[in-house]
């Protein structure tokens, strides 16, 4: 619990930046009210409540990545976290301290979105568990990714490589897009990642499946949740001694 100290300063951090909290926020409500309308206009299964939004809230987890990447980036650059690394805590104290702060946000980002896709037809019952499980394990692995991208690269670079991240969650997740219609190199890198795993269990769930239907694809999640985590640490324990 070494870590405690040092997590609630990057809280104090994480929320003071008002214009990062408003669109991690704001962005995916807007996005999911903008195309629950078309999906009213153009009957397409994909903008479905149902299929819209799982596909809002795992694109909004790109934004995680951006902010974790570059708050560490930022404290690994300055003399705070230089002053920091002469004291005992471990590797896995300082990426424990940056991921933690940022869960809460991913909390509010899936909360806010099924509330608004509530209104838009989603069903909101005991299943949505389920869901809640499976796309906060793809938040934790979203937050890893930052931690890798923020102990291997600096500030400056961080901004335009967590862009990136955000445009493959695009691309490749199906968020906006059925990856297994449209098969070729978007099926097969999709399926190599874990947010087309995480989007198909999610809506599964919402379209009625049991955990039994879908505990393959939330492996798929929480191996790569973990595989980001252990990542980050020891990308950090890398570049801090260098």
């Amino acid at each position: 619990m070494r870590f405690i100290s040092l997590a609630n300063r990057n809280i104090k951090e994480v929320y003071r930046d008002h214009v990062s909290m408003g669109l991690g926020l704001g962005l995916p409500i807007v996005l999911l009210v903008l195309f629950a309308s078309i999906g009213k206009n153009a009957p397409i299964k994909i903008f479905t409540a149902n299929a819209l939004t799982p596909a809002v809230i795992v694109f909004s987890f790109g934004f995680l990545t951006l902010y974790s990447a570059m708050l560490l980036a930022r404290d690994r650059e300055s003399a705070f976290l230089t002053r920091l690394l002469t004291t005992p805590l471990k590797p896995s104290d300082f990426i424990l301290s940056y991921i933690l702060p940022l869960l809460p946000i991913a909390l509010l980002q899936i909360i806010v979105c099924f509330v608004v896709g509530s209104l838009y037809g989603v069903t909101i019952n005991l299943s949505i568990i389920f869901a809640l499980i499976i796309l906060f394990t793809l938040a934790f692995a979203c937050i890893g990714i930052g931690m890798i991208i923020g102990s291997l690269f600096s500030e400056s670079q961080t901004g335009g490589i967590g862009s990136m991240v955000i445009v493959i969650i695009s691309l490749f997740s199906g968020a906006w897009m059925d990856l297994k219609m449209v098969g070729g190199i978007f099926g097969a890198v999709g399926y190599a990642l874990p947010f087309a795993y995480a989007l198909d269990a999610t809506r599964g769930i919402l379209n009625g499946s049991g955990w039994g239907d879908i505990i393959i694809d939330f492996y798929w999640v929480l191996g790569y949740a973990l595989i980001f985590f252990i990542g980050g640490i020891l990308c950090f324990r890398w570049r801090t001694k260098r």
